[in-house]
C-alpha cells in the first residue's frame, strides 16, 4: 500500500476482479432462490407454444420476479429438474386424456414414480391436478372416471408417505355453477351434483383445496354493455350488496369465489378451501371479443396483484387470503379457439412484458450450457490461484 493511501481506495488487481465477477456468477443461482420466497403469486406456465424459451431460462426469470409458485398442466421433467432447489412450489398435472387410465392403481402408482417422487424434495411439488375443466365436457366416461382416479392417485400419495405433503384435487371451470348471484345462493349445476357430491367428500378426507378456474373477463365479453368495467376490474365501485348476507362485494372475482363457498356449504361441506387456479385477462382478442386490450389486462392484473400482496379476503371469509395462480406466464401462439386464448401471457416469448404491472424480470439470453459451467469453474480456479500468487 502506498503511503497515505487509505485501506479500500487502491484499485485492485486484475485478478482480484476477475475473481469477484466469478463469485458473482457462482452466488447467482442462490441469491435467485432465496429471492424466490418473497411473493405469494402463483402463476400458469403453459406452453402450448412453438416459441418458447427454454425451461432453465424461465427458471431464472421467475425467480428474478419472486414467483413462488409455478402451476404446470403436466409433469414435464425438464420444467421441473430446472427448478430443483429453488424453493419454487409446484402443481404438477395429469391432462384429461390420461385421467382414465389413472383408475388403475398400478397405472397411477407407476406415474406418481416416474413424475413426481423422483423430484422430492429438491423440486417443491405440493400438489396433483387430476384433469382439468373435466366437466365442462360432454364426455361422461371422463366424468365418471375423474373421483376413482384421483382415489388411485391419492392413495399412491399415501404408500408413499407423502400425504400431507402432496394435495391432490382437479381444476374446475366457472361454468359448472348453476346459480352464482346472489354470491350466498352460489349452487352447482343439478346435473354435476351426482359427481360434485362425492368429490367434496374425497377433499373434504384428504384435506385438499377446491381448485376454480375464474374469468370476470368472460362475463364482460359476453354483456359488456351490462357488467360495469369497474366492478371486474378492480376499480373503484359502489359494489354490489347480497341481501341476504348484507356483503358487500365491490369485484366480481371475490363474488365469483363466495358463490363456490355457498354452493359448497349447500352440499354440505364448510371445510374446504378455495383456490383460483386461473384468472386472467387478454391483452389482445378478435373484434368481437369486446375489452380484450393491454390496457385492461394491466389494469386487472396490477389490481389483482396488489390484493394479493394484501393478504385480503373476500367478504365471506376476510381473514382467509386469496389463492390465485394468474393465467399465464406467457402468450401461447398455438392455443386453439379466438385470439384471446392465445393472448393472456404477461409475457412475450422473448421476455419482454406484454403490459406493465411492475413485474420486473430477467430473461437470460442462452441457456447456460455445461461447457459454460466449466469455463465459469476453470475461470474460479484461475483467479483463485492468481489470488493465492498475489498474497504469498
Amino acid at each position: 500500500m502506498a503511503a497515505g493511501e487509505q485501506p479500500g481506495t487502491g484499485t485492485s488487481p486484475p485478478a482480484c476482479r476477475l475473481f469477484l465477477l466469478v463469485l458473482s456468477v457462482i452466488i447467482t443461482d442462490q441469491v435467485l432462490a432465496a429471492s424466490a420466497q418473497g411473493m405469494s403469486i402463483g402463476i400458469n406456465y403453459g406452453q402450448i407454444a412453438d416459441n418458447l424459451p427454454s425451461p432453465s431460462r424461465v427458471s431464472r426469470l421467475l425467480r428474478s420476479m419472486q414467483i413462488s409458485k409455478v402451476k404446470l398442466y403436466d409433469a414435464d421433467q425438464n420444467v421441473l429438474s430446472a427448478f430443483l432447489d429453488t424453493g419454487v412450489e409446484f402443481v404438477v398435472g395429469i391432462g384429461n386424456e390420461n385421467v382414465s387410465a389413472m383408475v388403475d392403481p398400478a397405472a397411477a402408482q407407476a406415474w406418481v414414480q416416474q413424475h413426481v417422487r423422483p423430484y422430492l424434495p429438491s423440486a417443491r411439488i405440493t400438489c396433483i391436478t387430476v384433469g382439468n375443466e373435466v366437466f365442462k365436457g360432454n364426455d361422461t366416461a371422463l366424468k365418471a372416471n375423474l373421483l376413482p382416479a384421483m382415489q388411485s392417485v391419492y392413495q399412491a400419495i399415501v404408500a408413499l408417505g407423502l400425504q400431507g405433503q402432496v394435495n391432490v384435487t382437479t381444476a374446475h371451470s366457472l361454468d359448472i355453477m348453476g346459480n352464482s348471484y346472489p354470491p350466498s345462493a352460489g349452487t352447482f349445476r343439478p346435473d354435476v351434483v351426482p359427481y360434485i357430491q362425492p368429490l367434496l367428500s374425497f377433499l373434504s378426507m384428504a384435506r385438499s383445496p377446491f381448485l376454480i378456474n375464474c374469468y370476470p373477463y368472460f362475463a364482460y365479453k359476453a354483456d359488456p354493455g351490462s357488467v360495469p368495467l369497474e366492478y371486474v376490474l378492480f376499480q373503484p365501485n359502489a359494489g354490489v350488496a347480497d341481501a341476504n348476507t348484507g356483503l358487500n362485494y365491490d369485484n366480481m372475482l371475490y363474488a365469483q369465489i363466495d358463490s363456490v363457498y355457498a354452493a359448497m356449504q349447500a352440499l354440505g361441506h364448510t371445510d374446504i378451501d378455495v383456490k383460483i387456479s386461473e384468472t386472467g385477462w387478454p391483452s389482445r382478442g378478435d373484434p368481437d371479443e369486446a375489452g380484450a386490450t393491454p390496457e385492461y389486462a394491466g389494469i386487472y392484473i396490477s389490481n389483482l396483484l396488489r390484493r394479493i400482496e394484501m393478504k385480503q379476503g373476500t367478504p365471506l371469509r376476510p381473514s382467509s387470503p386469496i389463492d390465485v395462480y394468474v393465467f399465464a406466464l406467457f402468450n401461447e401462439n398455438l392455443k386453439p379457439g379466438p385470439a384471446s386464448e392465445r393472448n393472456y401471457g404477461l409475457f412475450y416469448p422473448d421476455g419482454k412484458p406484454v403490459y406493465d404491472v411492475g413485474l420486473r424480470g430477467y430473461l437470460p439470453p442462452m441457456d447456460e450450457s455445461k461447457s459454460a459451467r466449466k469455463v465459469v469453474s476453470l475461470l474460479a480456479l484461475v483467479a483463485i490461484a492468481s489470488i493465492t500468487l498475489i498474497l504469498s
